[in-house]
């Protein structure tokens, strides 16, 4: 893959373990940093829109910070960023982390025996040139019955809290009750990697 070879500097602006395989599995070297913004206070009616802002936030974030810093002084190959977000659609209700256990309960509970949608936004910034592409991609996800001993199991755990609607589908205890996945699983765990690969190029 010409990614054995880069000729630019790639940065996954996310702390996010799944972003971080993915992108790792897709076989580049990066570094990471982390966006500290306040999501909340980013809101938007559509979640296509609300994905995008979201990354936008992210990476102007990351880009200020880099400013302070003069991070791209006397480089010599072009720093790559790549920022994305992941929202949860549960009849037409944009759901975010969960903000308490009980909330992931219930988001789980919803699930069972119905489906969900994720959105997933992936905006790429060439930041010597400023060149930004960025685009959404959605998956429907189908359940079986979840049952509450595995709920119980997911909250105990925890990861789950820190989890776009509380759905991690590539967990173990939850592959089981996976009834169908109508689109990509590295979209659902929160960067899709033909659309992440496609934007690379594109800004390059």
């Amino acid at each position: 893959m010409e990614a054995s070879a880069p000729q630019f500097k790639l940065i996954l602006g996310s702390s996010s373990t799944a972003r971080k395989k993915i992108l790792g599995d897709m076989g580049y070297e990066f570094t990471t940093m982390s966006a500290d913004i306040d999501e909340k206070a980013i809101r938007k009616e559509k979640p296509e829109d609300l994905v995008m802002a979201l990354a936008e936030a992210k990476a102007d974030a990351i880009i200020s910070k880099f400013r302070k810093t003069e991070y791209l002084e006397n480089d010599v190959n072009p720093t790559i960023l790549v920022a994305a977000d992941t929202v949860v659609v549960y009849e037409g209700v944009v759901r975010e982390k969960p903000s308490s256990e009980a909330e992931a309960r219930q988001f789980m509970k919803d699930y069972a025996n119905g489906h969900a949608a994720t959105v997933s936004s992936v905006l790429v910034t060439n930041l010597a040139t400023g060149s930004r592409r960025g685009e959404w991609d959605k998956v429907e996800i189908y359940f079986h019955d979840i049952p509450d001993q595995v709920i119980d199991k997911l909250i105990e755990e925890g990861i789950v809290l820190y989890a776009a609607g509380g759905l991690i589908i590539e967990h173990p205890l939850v592959l089981p009750y996976i009834k169908e996945v109508v689109g990509s699983t590295d979209s659902v765990m929160g960067l899709p990697k033909a659309l992440t690969e496609r934007l690379i190029k594109e800004v390059l």
